[in-house]
């Protein structure tokens, strides 16, 4: 990690006219600062790792009379691209209910990063509304949680551009989402904005001064390249440089952590087990929708690839999908992952897909029905898009304003 810090400092020294050459030696104390604190074993793996909601939530001085209790923050959000699936919401919604209670959330639909590939313009309007009522229906409170729209807060782009400036290629270049999307759709349908879309996502975590940032294992790596980020632009803008430009000096974004789920975070596909259930498959038959209905779920599951092993487990590594569709069963039905063990330990797949079906049609009923009321409101879901749109812009317009101070803009 260290190494690789070091590296993309030096390339963008090379071929950043305006650094002058005590400048760059001070990137370089940076980047051997960062390789020492990378070595300090809270960070050795680069960041460290919170795998549940009951770390610490909330900060205030101790043993202060008059202190106030100050939640920390989350930030996170699902693209309005194809239907949300049974793994977008195992996998991150679900887990936003609990945080909601604990933490001040902003969940927002990320409408920006839908259109990074070839996309129906018809559709994107009406998804991104979809994508709302289901966050509502599944149970987030527009109460607790600033639920909005990301191209609804200008400042998403304009903090992009920004960063932008301080982001070197080789950063980007390493990205293996980047690769796999552009190999799979061709050179001449892949824009721009396949490559930059990481920094249009630190943008949307740095903008909202994010202490926790809920992610999948196969997103570490986006995560990795915002902290990295807002190290950088943190050393070559903020501390005594901005306090000279008239602001309040420190840092100018926080670092944020990953929150890993501890189950659930990796829900894989109906008809393999080793791939992550997901909305670009080009078979329907691959994932459960949740607002499919309860024929087309009993369908897909007695449909689903299982194996010709003759009892049920956990954890067996020549068995991905029992071991899937065990995880999947744990968490619609609420069970602990040993009273499964027990339950199906002794089932074949004749009796144990019935048992899934029943289990997963129970736990969406609600959530459909919830979603066909929201979704018949409109009054309703835009006041709650609205007033969560106006939240967010307090928090990302502050932020903007002291990015735009320490870079040194004339402003308005």
């Amino acid at each position: 990690m260290g190494r690789a810090i070091l590296s993309h400092l030096l390339i963008l020294s090379n071929s950043a006219p305006l650094l002058s050459s005590s400048s760059i030696s001070k990137l370089n104390g940076f980047a051997s600062r960062s390789v020492q604190i990378r070595q300090n074993s809270k960070y050795s793996n680069g960041f460290r790792c919170y795998c549940d909601v009951s770390h610490s939530q909330q900060t205030s001085p101790e043993n202060s009379p008059t202190s106030v209790t100050v939640k920390k923050r989350i930030v996170s959000g699902v693209q309005p691209t194809g239907s949300i699936h049974l793994g977008n919401y195992l996998g991150a919604i679900k887990n936003w209910i609990a945080l909601q209670n604990t933490y001040e959330t902003l969940f927002f639909i990320v409408d920006l990063h839908a259109i990074t590939l070839p996309y129906d313009t018809k559709e994107l309007s009406k998804a991104t509304r979809d994508t709302a009522a289901i966050y509502l229906a599944c149970g987030i409170d527009a109460s607790k949680a600033s639920v909005f729209v990301q191209s609804h807060v200008h400042a998403h782009v304009e903090l992009m551009w920004l960063l932008s400036s301080a982001t070197p290629i080789g950063w980007l270049n390493r990205m293996i989402q980047f690769k796999e999307k552009s190999r799979k759709a061709g050179d001449e349908n892949v824009g721009v904005a396949l490559l930059t879309y990481p920094v249009l996502m630190a943008s949307d975590i740095l903008l909202y001064q994010s202490d926790f940032v809920p992610v999948g294992e196969d997103q570490k790596q986006h995560l990795e390249l915002t902290r990295e980020l807002a190290e950088r632009v943190n050393y070559l803008y903020g501390g005594r440089k901005w306090k000279k430009l008239g602001g309040r000096g420190g840092a100018i974004f926080k670092v944020p952590e990953p929150l890993i789920p501890p189950a659930g975070a990796r829900v894989m596909s109906l008809t393999d087990g080793l791939s992550k259930m997901s909305k670009s498959a080009p078979s329907d038959q691959s994932r459960i929708n949740l607002l499919d209905p309860k024929d087309v779920i009993a369908n897909k599951i007695k449909r689903c690839k299982t194996d010709s092993f003759s009892a049920l487990e956990f954890d067996n590594p020549e068995r991905p999908e029992c071991n899937n569709l065990l995880s999947v069963y744990q968490l619609v039905s609420g069970k602990t992952k040993e009273d499964v063990a027990k339950e199906c330990q002794g089932l074949n797949w004749g009796s144990f897909k019935p048992l899934l079906t029943d289990a997963l049609i129970e736990h969406l009923h609600p959530i459909q029905a919830r979603y066909e009321e929201i979704h018949s409101d409109s009054a309703y879901l835009d006041s709650v898009l609205e007033e969560g749109a106006g939240k967010a812009a307090e928090i990302a317009d502050a932020t903007l304003k002291n990015l735009y101070q320490a870079m040194g803009f004339l402003r308005r």
